[in-house]
């Protein structure tokens, strides 16, 4: 079977490139290696969605999919290990299939970025985290210590004192660049915030039990007695399979792509986090929107015959 479109990813903009162009009639495939969402089933709370109020990661995740599936796009979960996309029709090979298109659009997201510290990969489950809705349990009644000064380390700060004996915020700048409403919220929550900090190693014997910080202004290096770290210092795109594949990336190492999300080859559009700009949600879904409406008149063309 060849698919008109093959969606890699199953985020926000992967499921509404689906949702618009299986509306166009075209035979349509998502691939998602984990669980429909993406990086979304990782918010707990999600505000600023417009019509949905408040909801959960998980709740607007399963009501995209439950939407997606009843229009008639096809899902598959399994990993995409190689993309060929010399031909006409581009393959798309998996740990399972090897699966057929006219077009392909790429909304793989991005992986955590690391902060490159020594002990972060040695206690790794140990204590190192970067889910704070996923792990947070394990640290009841204990002290944590969130990295990051965006919407989501703060998000997760807040979170985390739901359960935590006492929290921290490091941040590296001057000042948080979360929305000013999630930030009256962490200090309403009784989160220590330290700005101008950044963590120099995470120590431990079984699990984490101290971190060493430095003040980047006064150079002071001290330590916090802790149980556990969550790092939520964003995402990179994760785009090796479309690199590999001969997808343009630009100098930020996002995929490059025009203004239909068109890459660099043709039939091959890009769309959400790995394209970069603002991480968010409705960006995500008006890129996959952009994505699925370009292949429909790829796949047509002239569309409107």
């Amino acid at each position: 079977m060849i698919y008109d479109v093959i969606i890699i990813g199953g985020g926000p903009a992967g499921i509404t490139a689906g949702i618009y162009a299986v509306r166009r009639n075209l035979k349509t495939l998502i691939i998602e290696k984990t669980a429909i969402g993406g990086q979304v089933l990782l918010a707990k709370d999600i505000e600023n969605y417009p019509g949905f109020g408040k909801t959960s990661g998980i709740g607007l995740s399963e009501r995209m999919e439950k939407q997606a599936r009843a229009l008639g796009v096809e899902i598959v979960l399994d990993e995409v290990i190689r993309i060929d996309l010399k031909n006409k029709i581009k393959a798309i090979i998996t740990n399972e299939n090897k699966y057929e298109a006219k077009s392909v659009i790429i909304a793989t997201g991005g992986e955590h970025r690391k902060l490159m510290v020594k002990g972060e990969w040695e206690f790794l489950g140990r204590g190192v985290s970067y889910c704070a809705t996923c792990d947070a349990a394990f640290f009841k009644g204990k002290t944590v210590v969130v990295v990051g000064g965006g919407n989501a380390a703060v998000e997760d700060a807040i979170y985390l004192t739901s359960t935590a004996k006492k929290t921290y915020l490091i941040h590296r700048g001057k000042e948080l660049r979360a929305e000013e409403v999630e930030q009256k919220k962490l200090i309403n929550g009784g989160v220590e915030i330290l700005l101008n900090t950044v963590v120099e190693e995470i120590i431990g014997k079984d699990s984490v039990d101290l971190i060493k910080i430095k003040n980047i202004k006064t150079k002071e290096i001290k330590e916090i007695r802790i149980d556990g770290i969550f790092i939520s210092i964003g995402t990179i795109p994760s785009l090796e399979i479309a690199k590999d594949a001969g997808v343009e990336s630009g100098p930020k190492g996002y995929i490059k792509t025009d203004e239909s999300k068109q890459t660099n080859i043709e039939g091959v559009f890009a769309a959400g986090d790995v394209t970069g700009g603002v991480m968010q949600v409705a960006k995500a879904v008006g890129d996959g929107c952009v994505a699925g409406l370009s292949a429909y008149k790829f796949v047509k063309n002239p569309y409107w015959k």
